[in-house]
């Protein structure tokens, strides 16, 4: 049969990136607690195509995917961005994996168990070298500390979510991110909270007010500490209860001028 794709094309454009989106995909991440967690991983796979390609082969790209259905996780990507640069002759290969993890949290008073979700995303990116990326979004409370200051009776406080990302040299458990941002806010959130819990959680955030620029200059601190990271990007927005906008801050660190090793995975 006709490979149209490998036709040539005679526009003399290359094309950045081509695949596939949105493959929804089951997927084992690593578990601080249980060692593996079973998600599903909504999945896109990119490859270049040079110039003189009419297009790609889309089912090469879920072809390797299947390969890997069994066992897919984050220390095979390296190994399913070698397969798609090789099938595919390309000379860069990108993965994005982003799926829901959950963590097992006890209220702070009552110790009510619930699971509290986040959402985590892996990046990978292979040329000549290896990149990766770790990406955890964690919902948190802040309070305002010029609320605080000015009012008279309580102060405004509102839902933020956090975004770090990081390179690293060995391994970060995607707990650890979440410390990091759960230690640097206002409150933790939760999934499940009694009426006791409600107050000591309101209570807390009243305590500790701060400002979007607080947090991520707090989380810039513990992450300047930790000599496994040798990039981060930290962003927290604040979705404002008595403003119709959000307030947001990021701050972004190569901590290191080496690029030889960008990722880690194998």
């Amino acid at each position: 049969m006709i490979d149209i794709q490998n036709q040539e094309d005679s526009r003399n454009i290359a094309i950045d990136r081509v695949g596939v989106k949105n493959l929804s995909y089951p997927v084992t991440v690593l578990d601080r607690k249980k060692k593996t967690q079973q998600t599903i991983g909504s999945i896109n796979m990119y490859v270049n195509l040079p110039h003189h390609f009419r297009g790609t082969h889309m089912s090469r790209f879920v072809e390797i995917l299947n390969e890997h259905h069994s066992d897919l996780h984050i220390e095979k990507i390296g190994l399913i961005l070698q397969k798609m640069k090789d099938k595919l002759h390309a000379q860069e290969a990108q993965m994005e994996v982003c799926f829901p993890y959950f963590i097992e949290k006890k209220a702070p008073v009552s110790g009510a168990r619930s699971l509290m979700e986040y959402r985590c995303t892996y990046l990978g990116r292979l040329t000549d070298r290896k990149d990766f990326i770790l990406s955890v979004q964690i919902p948190v409370t802040t309070l305002c500390p010029c609320s605080r200051e000015l009012s008279d009776r309580g102060a405004h406080n509102q839902r933020s979510i956090v975004t770090i990302q990081i390179r690293s040299k060995k391994l970060v458990w995607i707990e650890e991110i979440i410390e990091y941002a759960e230690e640097s806010a206002s409150s933790p959130v939760y999934a499940l909270l009694k009426r006791q819990d409600e107050k000591a959680v309101t209570e807390r955030a009243y305590d500790h007010p701060m400002f979007v620029e607080d947090i991520v200059r707090d989380i810039a601190e513990k992450l300047n500490r930790d000599e496994r990271i040798l990039w981060y990007h930290v962003e927290s927005e604040n979705f404002e209860s008595i403003h119709n906008h959000s307030a947001c801050a990021a701050v972004e660190k190569h901590k290191t001028e080496s690029c030889d090793s960008l990722g880690r995975f194998q």
